[in-house]
């Protein structure tokens, strides 16, 4: 029975009228002649007596202790008991109520419905009326046989205040933990038919609690057993993430990323397994051999690929610092286009390069970049001064592109191509000029030769031998049709054939179209 049923049924039993110890309640009769009490009614007394949390024993009527002391000594001298209706009257402690719901209100059997299932005789004994029989329950001498008779109810009370406890925490769904127990232990109180009550109907409501309560244990297991394999799952989870984590490239793993994450699934396995739900010592011991396996792989990894960056980062920067020892000798030459492409050859092999580590690399760079700047600033300061010395060749160009655009639009081929030849032949004459302005204005000079080609291009399709051939042919074959199609169009009219009529217009209209066009492109070539 778990903490929190005992304390639920210690509950229900200081609730109820609290009955007489077993050494109290078997009160012998004053004279020397009366029987002694069952070994029923005392065994029943005795598991009564210990049923009740903490209540104190009632002590013995004085008039009667005499007889009582002879049967039983007394360790000591005890006080006068009540009769059981006083006991009856005494005020209830206050019942520890469980935190859902209050603990339910204690039936009380009345005289007059105990009179139903048990009777008294004169010298105090009880008997149980049960299955058409009679069963004795014990002897209460000395008081009065209403008396009697309810200190015996009172026990079958006690039994059913606990069904009804029991009842209640079935019904509110509490957990199920040891209440089959309870059952087995009620069905046992009431099998030793040592109190006065309907003992059917309450083993009636023990057997619709055990059923209750089989269906409740099975609906508690299998909610457990969700939830197990839930825990089990997202446990299953960690370890797959880890192992994925750690199967993946060294090469192309973000190191930083994925050792967080790594770190995660650990601080989610710890709590899991303080706070989850256990999954079985072998689930749990191969879950976490598997996880443990995960991450010695991932940590191997990754010692072993810093390792191997670090020797990569020195190989990467010994063959940067020999491009840059090249490229800073190269600085001071005047040799402006040996040394650029130097420059150009020594950039490729710098991109060729492998990346040392990003503060190394970015530094290696500053130099490599330095050395570039003082040959291109000093390249930049000669061109500078040939620059000035080609300014005047640049005033004459301007004029001579100037001359050019004159000749567009091309209108006479001949002549156009005769004064683009003397510009050519000035333009060269001319000389260099500046390099801002040399893209500028030989792409000027070309956009009137492409003009003139053009124009050359266009003269030479008219005047083609070939399709001159091929169009007179077209117009030739199209008049043919044109004929035909005119006479087709006739013999229509003539029969008054609409259908036919509308055909041969509409392909006579589009055979003429045609000719037009053709005949407008031959007058061209002419």
């Amino acid at each position: 029975m778990t903490d929190s049923q005992k304390s639920d049924e210690t509950a229900t039993g200081t609730s109820d009228t609290t009955a007489p110890a077993a050494d109290d309640a078997t009160l012998p009769a004053a004279d020397a002649e009366q029987a002694p009490v069952t070994p029923e009614a005392t065994a029943s007394e005795e598991s009564t007596a210990e049923a009740e949390a903490g209540a104190e024993a009632p002590a013995q009527p004085e008039e009667q202790a005499g007889t009582a002391a002879a049967a039983a000594p007394a360790p000591g001298p005890r006080p006068s008991a009540p009769s059981p209706a006083a006991f009856a009257s005494r005020p209830k402690p206050a019942a520890a109520a469980p935190a859902a719901a209050p603990a339910p209100a204690a039936p009380s059997t009345s005289v007059a419905e105990a009179s139903k299932w048990g009777r008294v005789e004169g010298d105090g004994h009880v008997y149980l009326t049960i299955d058409g029989g009679e069963h004795a329950v014990g002897q209460y001498p000395g008081v009065s046989g209403d008396e009697a008779l309810i200190y015996f109810a009172r026990k079958y009370d006690d039994v059913v205040a606990q069904i009804v406890l029991l009842e209640q925490r079935v019904s509110s769904k509490a957990p199920s933990t040891d209440m089959q127990k309870t059952v087995t232990h009620l069905r046992e109180q009431l099998a030793e038919r040592n109190m006065v009550g309907d003992l059917r109907a309450a083993e009636a409501r023990l057997d619709q609690l055990a059923g209750q309560i089989t269906e409740l244990e099975k609906a508690e297991k299998a909610e457990h057993d969700a939830v197990r394999a839930s825990e089990l799952a997202a446990r299953e989870a960690i370890v797959s993430e880890a192992e994925q984590i750690s199967g993946q490239d060294p090469a192309q793993t973000q190191w930083k990323t994925s050792s967080a994450r790594m770190n995660e699934l650990f601080e989610n396995w710890k709590a899991a397994q303080k706070s989850g739900v256990r999954l079985g010592r072998s689930n749990e011991d191969a879950l976490w051999k598997r996880f443990r396996a995960a991450r010695t792989v991932f940590d191997r990894h990754r010692r072993a690929y810093f390792s191997q960056l670090d020797s990569n980062n020195s190989a990467a920067k010994a063959a940067k610092e020999k491009l840059i020892a090249e490229a800073e000798a190269l600085s001071t030459s005047t040799d402006w286009g040996f040394a650029a492409g130097e420059y150009r050859r020594l950039m490729d092999q710098w991109k060729a390069s492998p990346r040392a580590s990003r503060k190394d690399d970015d530094a290696l760079w500053a130099r490599f970049r330095a050395a570039q700047d003082v040959f291109f600033t000093s390249r930049q300061a000669a061109n500078d001064e040939i620059d000035q010395e080609y300014a005047a060749n640049l005033t004459v160009k301007e004029a001579l592109l100037a001359e050019a655009n004159g000749i567009l639009p091309v209108k006479d081929l001949a002549a156009a191509k005769k004064a683009l030849q003397s510009v050519r032949d000035r333009w060269e004459e001319a000389g260099k000029v500046p390099r801002a302005d040399m893209g500028r204005i030989e792409a000027g000079l070309r956009k009137v030769e492409d003009a003139v080609r053009q124009a050359e291009e266009e003269q030479w399709q008219r005047s083609n031998p070939e399709r001159k051939a091929r169009t007179n042919s077209a117009l030739s074959q199209l008049e043919s049709a044109i004929a035909g199609l005119q006479e087709d169009l006739a013999n229509a009219e003539k029969t008054g054939d609409q259908r036919k009529i509308k055909a041969a217009q509409e392909a006579l209209e589009a055979r003429q179209a045609w000719l037009d066009q053709i005949q407008r492109s031959a007058s061209e070539l002419s």
